[in-house]
């Protein structure tokens, strides 16, 4: 009778079957015409035994090959080996996403063979943290190169801007480096955007004729429209000096107060419990009073607003530190911005400006000089009557390149923004 039941298949003739009887047959499988419905799953790890035939001479043989087993995981089963790859993908693009250094992805790749593929594949490159290529600059290596290089081949925007600034600046590979951090501005990455704002001011990499003020203006803008903190503060710079576009004082304002409350607001979403506390509030009277020329309101700056220094990109740092270690710029003669956070070195004679006061330091942009400016120069500055040069040429008080740093009183410029 169960036979006849299991050939009919019919729901109401199984309900009436006790309940053992039943249980057996969802055992053995919902058999249809075309076979099991649903075939059962061997979960278990033991080893499977298969009929084998005997040839002419008696002996045994099997259709299929021994799979060969050590003595040492016999018996054992790896679950591993039964995930596909859909899912293992899914979590290293989870993991490379959400990895706080190199190390946290790294020890993945060298678990084993299959891991070192599926991680290794573009999807799961392209979406690789910037922590993930925090390397040290004294850790650079050809595979490091070659792993960013995946990675930027993969269209990880983040990979193109830090191999590009180690390109251009480091290896000194100009249109390699140009190239990788044009691909990741197109893809609207502020940091490059305003990368290719600073070489267009400077004429970086070529000669003084090749700077192209408009083109630097014009991504700045881009980068700025973006949120960029730096690049909103070289374009309201930029506006008030009339630098490369129409003079427009107080759009250039607008623009400076805008970049200091961009900034405070990113120090107390980073860091709620300063606003709780209050300390990022100080009344600090200035020493003078500051004349604003134009309409617009003072900056945030000057109502006492203590904000910490802005956490530095990786690719920064590792410039900061490549150069650091070698004591020098990449030629003689050549000077290293005098920004800490930023690192980027002359790549011709007098190509960064210098401040207008004492001619102590030098920076590659006005962002640069506004920061170090507020967390450390301040309280250095001094003014010269005239100063030279490191190569014993007079330079007055301006620039190597005859364009002066700030207009008016130095020290004022400087505590505006």
């Amino acid at each position: 009778r169960i036979l006849k039941d299991e050939q009919r298949g019919t729901s109401a003739q199984l309900l009436s079957l006790p309940i053992p009887r039943f249980c057996v047959y969802i055992e053995r499988g919902m058999r249809t015409r075309r076979g099991l419905c649903y075939p059962t799953v061997n979960m278990s790890c033991e080893k499977r035994v298969s009929k084998r035939r005997r040839d002419v001479a008696g002996e045994k043989t099997s259709k299929r090959k021994r799979r060969k087993t050590s003595p040492e995981t016999a018996g054992n089963c790896d679950f591993f080996d039964a995930l596909p790859d859909d899912l293992v993908l899914c979590i290293l693009c989870k993991l490379s996403t959400t990895a706080t250094c190199p190390a946290d992805f790294t020890s993945v790749l060298m678990t084993c063979k299959r891991l070192n593929g599926l991680g290794l594949q573009p999807a799961v490159l392209s979406k690789a943290s910037p922590k993930t290529f925090t390397v040290k600059a004294k850790n650079w290596t050809e595979s490091t190169h070659r792993f960013l290089k995946q990675c930027a081949d993969a269209g990880n925007v983040e990979a193109c801007y830090t191999l590009g600034m180690i390109r251009f600046y480091c290896l000194q590979n100009r249109g390699s480096g140009a190239s990788l951090m044009a691909k990741a501005a197109i893809s609207s990455h502020a940091p490059a955007l305003y990368s290719l704002a600073v070489i267009q001011f400077n004429g970086s990499g070529g000669s003084k004729n090749d700077k192209d003020l408009r083109a630097g203006v014009a991504l700045c803008a881009r980068a700025a429209f973006l949120g960029h903190i730096d690049a909103l503060r070289e374009l309201g710079h930029c506006l008030q000096d009339g630098y490369g576009v129409k003079q427009n004082v107080a759009e250039g304002r607008r623009f400076l107060v805008q970049a200091n409350a961009r900034e405070l607001a990113t120090v107390l979403s980073t860091a709620p419990s300063a606003l709780e506390s209050g300390s990022w509030l100080t009344w600090n009277p200035l020493p003078h009073h500051r004349h604003v020329v134009g309409s617009g309101c003072p900056l945030l700056s000057d109502f006492g607003c203590n904000v910490p220094a802005p956490e530095a990109h990786p690719a920064s740092l590792f410039l900061s530190e490549w150069f650091t270690d070698r004591g020098a710029a990449p030629c003689p003669g050549l000077r290293l911005c005098s920004h800490a956070g930023c690192g980027r070195p002359e790549t011709r004679r007098h190509e960064f400006r210098r401040c207008s006061v004492c001619g102590a330091v030098n920076y590659c942009s006005r962002a640069c000089q506004a920061l170090d400016w507020k967390m450390r120069h301040k309280l250095e500055c001094t003014p010269v009557e005239r100063w030279i040069d490191e190569d014993g040429e007079d330079n007055g008080n301006g620039n190597g390149n005859g364009n002066a740093v700030f207009d008016g009183d130095g020290a004022e410029a400087m505590a505006e923004s």
